[in-house]
């Protein structure tokens, strides 16, 4: 499961909303990604350029606004509908996995 799946559950089974465990979900993330990125920049510190600044903005910019947009479209989804879609496409995701691994078709 994942860490977002993971809250939003227990978000759920503490009595919150769906939309309210969602944003719940995202706001725990930001100080995870934070915290990753941080770590990332300072292990390859030495690998970027003054030159490259416009490309790191150019990106974290474009990859702001896309999840912001990704956030509001699950947002605006979860007001109308519940998790069973979310569900399925993991229990059927799942058996997949399990069965290519199970016939050899893929070595995972």
């Amino acid at each position: 499961m994942s860490r977002s799946g993971a809250t939003i559950i227990g978000g759920l089974l503490f009595g919150l909303s769906r939309q309210a465990a969602t944003e719940f979900s995202f706001f725990l993330a930001i100080p995870t990604m934070v915290a990753a990125t941080s770590y990332e920049v300072f292990k390859y510190r030495k690998l970027f350029n003054a030159e490259d600044l416009d490309i790191f903005a150019a990106g974290f910019v474009s990859a702001f606004v896309f999840a912001m947009l990704a956030v509001r479209g699950l947002l605006a989804y979860i007001q109308r509908h519940d998790f069973t879609v979310f569900a399925w496409y993991r229990i059927v995701f799942g058996l997949l996995i399990l069965l290519t691994a199970y016939t050899g078709l893929v070595s995972w």
